[in-house]
């Protein structure tokens, strides 16, 4: 679903972060990472990434998009009680959950 701009969640960040796969990060990395560092908690003792979003997915997204760079592409989803925003220009955002948070895909 394509998107105008990023003005559709005006809501602050808890956490936000960046990644460069061009330099070898790993967006699923920096997820779990970030998350950790909002809860305070170790990554290893977070819930398994994969129960919210296929990591490999994830990184093969924002690698493949990241090798375009004709436009960026972000995407949303819930992992251990926040809403997440990865976007494939490398910006992570860990936002307090929405009421019905899924995941979604939008292209900018």
């Amino acid at each position: 679903m394509p998107s105008t701009n990023d003005s559709s969640d005006c809501r602050e960040s808890r956490y936000e972060t960046t990644f460069d796969p061009a330099a070898g990060d790993r967006a699923s990395e920096v997820v779990v990472t970030a998350v950790g560092t909002v809860t305070g908690s170790d990554p290893v003792n977070l819930e398994p990434l994969y129960d919210a979003i296929e990591p490999d997915a994830l990184d093969s997204l924002c690698d493949h998009a990241g090798r375009k760079r004709t436009e960026t592409h972000r995407l949303r989803f819930s992992y251990a009680g926040f809403d997440v925003d990865v976007r494939t220009d490398g910006r992570v955002r860990v936002l307090e959950p929405s009421s019905g948070s899924e995941v979604a895909a939008n292209g900018e």
